[in-house]
């Protein structure tokens, strides 16, 4: 069986696409119910709440960067609130559009911001769920090269986010996601290796 084609969206500017996360053919299992796939809502909001967390994760990247800029950790609050059912869907993925401002920035940062914009978007699609990890596994390497890091001690740092992320994953959904991550992982740069 050959592995899904990436869908691409023209994102940033001047003529540069950035690869989506998302594969052509849905997975009903990450479509919910009233969409035609087998997802529960309370799965749907349990991923949405695990996306947020791997985004919260790394959000002090961002703001370490951009001090008193609170729009990242906003963000993940939105997806949080929706999450737990106190935040519409079209509010909570209107909230993307903030933490998309973490495209002008670099490295870290700007993985970090991504994550968030990711995770919020969970509420609108729930697939988002492994951009939001993806990104903060990004911004984790990220921050270790910055640091100083060789590229084998920046993949250890990514390895330690993701086993993190890991951890923190709800059993309901564990098996889902673990499953999804195979399926996706070479949508997602490599990084649930």
């Amino acid at each position: 069986m050959n592995a899904p084609a990436p869908c691409y969206t023209l994102v940033e500017g001047a003529g540069m696409g950035r690869r989506m996360i998302l594969s052509e053919e849905r997975d009903p299992r990450l479509t919910t119910i009233r969409r035609g796939g087998t997802l529960t809502d309370a799965h749907h909001r349990l991923l949405a709440l695990w996306a947020a967390d791997c985004a919260a994760h790394v959000v002090p990247l961002y703001e370490a960067a951009h001090p008193g800029d609170e729009r990242v950790r906003h963000t993940v609050e939105m997806a949080r609130a929706w999450g737990r059912g106190e935040l519409g869907m079209k509010a909570a993925r209107q909230q993307s559009f903030a933490a998309q401002a973490a495209r002008a920035t670099t490295g870290a940062a700007k993985f970090a911001g991504l994550s968030a914009s990711q995770a919020v978007v969970v509420s609108h699609v729930a697939a988002h769920d492994l951009g939001a990890a993806a990104y903060a596994i990004r911004a984790a390497r990220a921050a270790a090269a910055q640091d100083g890091a060789d590229e084998t001690e920046a993949d250890d740092a990514g390895r330690r986010e993701c086993a993190w992320q890991r951890a923190q994953l709800p059993e309901a959904v564990r098996d889902l996601v673990l499953d999804d991550q195979h399926k996706r992982n070479h949508l997602c740069w490599f990084v649930f290796d």
